[in-house]
């Protein structure tokens, strides 16, 4: 995928990801946006997924957890749509978006990401 067109620098989504599961924290889509310099909208948040989508190509290359499932909705801390549609084919999921079910498997998965940068500092 090329970086031509996305809403952000991949690296600098990335490092803010990072820092994110370093500190064991998930974050939310707004919070991401402003930190990028953007105000939350949905286009804006749609653009965002598109990084987010190149991100995670780019941790599965390197052998890393993903990173995007890290990025979440503020009213449930869950990820969008966009997570899911390709996330939970990945992970072999069939069950609904929300609720108990969605949320151990974020969890899980958050908790890897989690693992992984607080035992792996960035180069």
């Amino acid at each position: 995928m090329s970086e031509a067109g996305l809403l952000a620098d991949p690296r600098e989504v990335r490092a803010i990801l990072v820092a994110s599961a370093k500190a064991g924290e998930a974050i939310s889509y707004s919070e991401t946006l402003a930190l990028l310099g953007h105000h939350f909208s949905r286009p804006k948040m749609r653009a965002l997924c598109k990084v987010l989508s190149y991100v995670d190509d780019e941790a599965a290359e390197l052998g890393e957890p993903e990173l995007a499932v890290l990025v979440v909705r503020q009213s449930d801390g869950l990820p969008g749509q966009g997570w899911w549609v390709g996330g939970a084919k990945k992970h072999g999921f069939t069950g609904e978006w929300e609720g108990p079910k969605a949320t151990r498997l974020i969890r899980k998965l958050q908790r890897q990401a989690f693992d992984y940068w607080e035992e792996n500092p960035p180069p």
